[in-house]
């Protein structure tokens, strides 16, 4: 007998929100593979370690100071899907000024929280978004 959860949408033995399930089972703006040679990014973050096995990539495009759109590609765990996911989408139509102060802990209250021990993946989206708004702000000084 085995200790792993049944991965079915209804299961609540599962310990992740329904805001989580959602989004890791339905991401939202996910970078797919026939958009990444036309897709026209005004900034490009890259976050995480092949050797640890997050990496995390998010492009953005900005328009009048503001993030018009958010595509992001991870090699992560459902945390990270989910906590990217629900990143993308608040920071879509937020000026550059209002995504810079997002946090983690933003992420984690429109999640519904996260398991303790996978808190630490909410940070890694931040970080990428971050890193994509240095890029478009070095492009446009």
């Amino acid at each position: 007998m085995t200790n792993k959860p049944d991965l079915k949408k209804g299961d609540e033995s599962w310990l992740y929100s329904k805001e989580v399930k959602d989004h890791f089972y339905n991401p939202r703006n996910v970078m797919k593979d026939e958009m990444i040679d036309d897709y026209k990014a005004d900034g490009v973050g890259e976050v995480g370690s092949p050797a640890c096995g997050d990496v995390m990539r998010m492009w953005i495009q900005v328009k009048d100071n503001k993030i018009t759109d958010c595509k992001w590609r991870t090699f992560g765990c459902a945390s990270e899907i989910a906590s990217t996911s629900v990143l993308s989408e608040m920071a879509i139509g937020m000026s550059i000024d209002d995504a810079k102060k997002l946090k983690p802990q933003d992420i984690l209250d429109r999640l519904a929280g996260l398991p303790k021990v996978k808190i630490h993946c909410s940070v890694l989206g931040d970080q990428a978004l971050r890193a994509a708004i240095n890029d478009w702000e070095a492009k446009n000084k």
